[in-house]
Order: structure tokens, then C-alpha cells, then sequence
């Protein structure tokens, strides 16, 4: 089992930013979290440290245990999966809300701004990537989530759910609600998506198809 992380260690922890996960300390204490995987050194300038996954459950852990408890095994567990899913809506297993959850989903969006930036050819961060581009249910459905527009529910019809359609590089979005529909539409936009509006032809349900644009 890992050690434990030792007194300082946690105090570098705990002080973390609760939504970034930066860090601050000595050169010395960020490189020995970084040593044991609790934290990660930004590749570009500043080269700022912040938390991996495994450094942010040992700071929520220390949140809610009392502090005479020593390095609780959940702590140290790999998280179930090991890999960031956005919410598409409508899933049958969903995960958890909360303050992990709006981290996890503002350290993707951040992340998916790197991507952009580090591989668009123009370092542009305003329009998709490749990776977007054949992720595109996911990459819509994080711009939608880390907006704070909410999924719908398994049982429910209230909320968006972004679904893959027949055409090459679009993608279908539902909300019931048209002002809530439109607002979607506001969000792709600004996160560098075509969108359009259409009307089922059976239902006359309301939807957005919405692309990546790529200028």
C-alpha cells in the first residue's frame, strides 16, 4: 500500500486551490508530491504544480475525516473507472454532484482549452480540435456541463442530452425547455460550435444540431 503523505505534505494538500488544485510550497515538498503521483508540473510557463486525481481524493478525504484518523484506505483507492466522463444526459449510471463533480468538470474543460491550444495549428482556443472532432458527443457535452447547464436525469425529461446522429461530425442536442434549449445553443456557440435549430417531423420536438467549426 502507498504511504501515507507525510504532516507536511498534507498541509500542502489541504491548501490547495478547491477548484484548480493548485499548489504552493517549496520546491522540495511540490517535487516529493510529484514523486509519489499527488501532484503533476505544468509542461509550460509558469510550470505552476497542481493535484492529480489521486492528491485531490487524499484532500477530500482529509475534509471529512477526523484528523486523528490515519490515511484511510479509501484515500489511496484508484477513482472507480479512472477516466473523466462528461454527462451526455439521460445515463443509466450517473455520477455523484457536488463540489468534486464541478472540479472534475472545470479541471476537463481547462484541459480540453490546453488541447485546443497545443494542437489547433494557430494555438487557437476559440474552435474544437481533433480530438473533439471524434469525440463529439463528449467534447459538446463538456462545453454544455461546464457551463452549468444540467443533464437530464435517467427518469426524467427535464434537463439536455446530447446524442451522436447519422451525419459525419454532428451531433443532436434535446432540452425540452426552448428557453434552456436555447440557451445550449448560446454555449456551443461560444465554445466554438456551428448550431442550428430544427423541429422533429413527426413531434415538432424542437432540437439543435450542432458541428465543429473549423475557421
Amino acid at each position: 500500500m502507498t504511504r501515507p503523505p507525510t504532516a507536511a505534505q498534507r498541509r500542502v494538500i489541504d491548501a490547495a486551490d478547491p477548484v484548480t488544485g493548485r499548489l504552493r510550497g517549496t520546491e522540495a515538498q511540490l517535487a516529493a508530491l510529484v514523486k509519489r503521483e499527488l501532484a503533476f508540473r505544468h509542461p509550460r510557463p509558469p510550470h505552476d504544480h497542481f493535484l492529480t486525481p489521486a492528491g485531490h481524493r487524499i484532500r477530500e478525504a482529509e475534509a471529512t475525516v477526523p484528523a486523528k484518523a490515519e490515511a484511510p484506505a479509501k484515500a489511496e483507492a484508484p477513482a472507480a473507472g479512472g477516466v473523466f466522463a462528461a454527462r451526455i444526459g439521460g445515463e443509466e449510471d450517473s455520477p455523484a454532484t457536488g463540489p468534486a463533480r464541478v472540479r472534475e468538470v472545470h479541471s476537463a474543460w481547462q484541459g480540453l482549452l490546453e488541447l485546443r491550444r497545443m494542437t489547433n495549428p494557430d494555438g487557437a482556443t476559440d474552435r474544437p480540435c481533433a480530438w473533439e472532432r471524434t469525440h463529439l458527443v463528449q467534447a459538446a457535452a463538456l462545453a454544455l456541463e461546464a457551463a452549468g447547464h444540467r443533464p437530464a436525469e435517467q427518469d426524467f425529461e427535464e434537463g439536455y442530452r446530447v446524442r451522436a446522429t447519422p451525419q459525419p461530425e454532428a451531433v443532436a442536442v434535446r432540452e425540452p425547455d426552448g428557453a434552456r434549449l436555447r440557451a445550449c445553443a448560446a454555449t456551443l456557440e461560444e465554445a466554438g460550435w456551428q448550431v442550428g435549430e430544427h423541429a422533429e417531423p413527426r413531434t415538432r420536438a424542437r432540437y439543435l444540431l450542432a458541428s465543429p467549426r473549423r475557421a
